[in-house]
């Protein structure tokens, strides 16, 4: 199975490194800018030629842009459905983006931190990536290409509205920030329900590993911004700060717990997902999600200390059905996928 992207599959997502402020417990954080160039339908109500229109326009930008030269950009007709899962298990897209319609087209940059999807839910959607706790990082780099690309094109903006989006919810900034987390003391101490509660008083949203409409696995959680009209891209991304600290603060308080009421049980579970996770011939992905969690717990409290937090994440991002394909360079069915996986994550174990 050749396809595009194969390179990138051998190589860990940029975002997954490991680096970054509080990378043990935040996976990541993005910044997604919506926008939309003035005097053209936006695509829920935009015809084919519209939307034809739009990647001529920013067809036109790649080409007078140095910044996005540096780059990969490929028109949807190119992406076989392979490659489409797998970017979006590599967040390079969201799940409703390349869903069919021909007219569109995503462009990423060389180090991946930096994708723009061309017509999916808005003309442009302008996403960045940065490993652990980022938000301030992610946004500049976001602004960065907003700014190159409407030095060629004209936003949609409105004076007292702000940025015009398709959706009423992403109007005004235009911005939404969020944050990967990862909270299996918590949900251990079963505190996270409370915690939660917190988070969307507070304002913000909490979805599962994949974000809107997806499940929580491996005690992974994405929580962004509700809002985007009447604040400033600077609230939001203090907001974003100053909640997810919090729920940092919680975490530490949970895992403490743990280790003074419960520590040889959280011992032995965190050395059994270890111990399958080394000797498991069937492993699905569900499976690794969650012994990884446990793995990845582990080395936050010192107990498997000798494992690389980069590894781990490498592991987790392999372990995806499209990702775990493209890497072995082959079509598998579930029970394959599922055999194979169990020995891709024996050989990583191996090598740490």
């Amino acid at each position: 199975m050749t396809t595009m992207f194969d390179s990138m599959a051998k190589s860990p997502a940029v975002w997954l490194s490991g680096h970054g402020e509080e990378a043990t417990v935040v996976l990541s954080t993005r910044v997604r800018l919506a926008r939309n160039i003035a005097g053209c339908n936006f695509p829920p109500a935009a015809d084919c030629e519209t939307k034809n229109r739009i990647i001529g326009y920013f067809d036109s930008v790649l080409t007078r842009s140095p910044l996005l030269s540096k780059g990969i950009y490929h028109k949807a007709t190119d992406v076989s459905d392979i490659d489409r899962d797998f970017l979006i298990e590599r967040h390079l897209i969201s799940p409703a983006f390349l869903n069919g319609d021909a007219a569109k087209s995503l462009f990423i940059s060389t180090d991946e931190n930096v994708s723009v999807m061309v017509n999916e839910e808005d003309h442009l959607r302008i996403q960045a990536l940065s490993s652990g706790l980022d938000a301030r990082g992610a946004y500049e780099l976001a602004t960065q290409y907003d700014a190159e690309i409407g030095r060629h094109v004209e936003f949609d903006y409105d004076p007292d509205f702000g940025y015009l989006t398709a959706c009423p919810t992403n109007a005004g900034t235009g911005m939404r920030a969020s944050v990967l987390i990862h909270l299996p003391g918590l949900v251990l101490t079963r505190e996270i329900d409370k915690v939660i509660s917190h988070i969307t008083h507070s304002g913000l949203v909490v979805r599962g590993f994949y974000g809107e409409g997806s499940d929580v696995l491996g005690n992974l959680f994405q929580i962004s911004n509700q809002t985007t009209l009447g604040v400033t891209e600077g609230e939001i991304l203090g907001q974003i700060q100053r909640i997810t600290t919090e729920i940092i603060e919680s975490e530490a308080e949970s895992r403490q717990r743990l280790v003074d009421e419960a520590s040889d049980m959280i011992e032995d579970k965190i050395w059994r997902a270890y111990g399958i996770l080394q000797n498991a011939r069937v492993l699905t992905s569900d499976e690794v999600m969650n012994l990884l969690s446990a793995v990845r717990l582990g080395h936050a409290m010192q107990i498997i200390d000798f494992l690389d937090i980069a590894r781990i994440n490498e592991i987790l991002l392999l372990s995806q059905p499209a990702h775990l394909q493209k890497y072995y360079g082959a079509d598998m069915d579930t029970n394959q996928r599922d055999f194979v996986r169990a020995q891709m994550v024996r050989e990583k174990l191996r090598n740490e």
